[in-house]
Formats: structure tokens, C-alpha cells, sequence
């Protein structure tokens, strides 16, 4: 298993977003990135994702529903699509939760249900995987 820090710098490239910063929460079960605008039109869903002064529009044909408590105790419905993210050179493939974050520092969070068996956190440490790519 590789070791990663309480901060990293990743690529989505299926959403053509990269140079992402992303938060490493143990606290959290899944994973969400930030998307400005989330509409469905029949059977699909369209986002445009505005990350890291990026504006991206993609449009998906599978995704689910999802109730996810959030950090504030709160039940929501978000929609969750398959991608995959990029990091230490690696391609992995990713559920992850399409939410409104335009306040966070982080437009991403990487949660365990990704992290298990893959990544060991140390918070002592930033940037691993974006270090290790350069």
C-alpha cells in the first residue's frame, strides 16, 4: 500500500480536471468533488464541474441516487457517477458523490471507502502523490 497525506494534488482525466487539490477525510465514508451545476434531462444527468478555475460540462448516462449524511449530521440526496482519478501515476476508478462545495477549500474529498486497501494516511505529510508525479 502507498502512503498518502492529509492533502494531495490529483487528476480526474474521464472529467478532463486536473491539478484538482483534494482533502484526505478518514472521517468521511465517500468520496465528493464539487460540481456548480447538477441537472437531470430525461435519463441523463448533466454537470458542469467549476474546480480550480475550470469549468467543465460532462453529461453521464449512469449514475445513482445516494443518501449521504453529511459533516453537519444532515441526511442529503446527492448523485454519485463512476470515474476514475489519477494519482502516483496510477489511473483508479472512483464512485464518488456530486455535491455543491463552492465555500470549501477542498472542491474534492477522498473518503475510506476509496482509500481502504489502497492508501496508508499520514497526516504528517502533503502533496505525495503530486510530488512523486513531478
Amino acid at each position: 500500500m502507498k502512503t498518502i497525506g492529509r492533502v494531495d494534488i490529483v487528476d480526474f482525466p474521464d472529467l478532463e480536471l486536473f491539478s484538482m487539490p483534494v482533502k484526505i477525510d478518514t472521517g468521511a465514508y465517500t468520496s465528493t468533488i464539487h460540481c456548480h451545476q447538477i441537472k437531470m434531462n430525461k435519463d441523463v444527468l448533466n454537470c458542469t464541474f467549476d474546480c480550480n478555475g475550470q469549468k467543465i460540462n460532462k453529461q453521464f448516462n449512469q449514475f445513482k441516487l445516494k443518501k449521504v449524511k453529511s459533516s453537519n449530521g444532515t441526511w442529503q440526496e446527492r448523485f454519485e457517477v463512476k470515474t476514475s482519478i489519477k494519482l502516483f501515476n496510477k489511473k483508479y476508478k472512483i464512485n464518488i458523490n456530486l455535491s455543491k462545495r463552492p465555500n470549501m477549500r477542498y472542491p474534492v474529498l477522498l473518503g475510506r471507502k476509496f482509500l481502504k486497501n489502497k492508501f496508508i494516511v499520514d497526516v504528517r505529510l502533503n502533496n505525495v502523490s503530486y510530488t512523486s508525479k513531478n
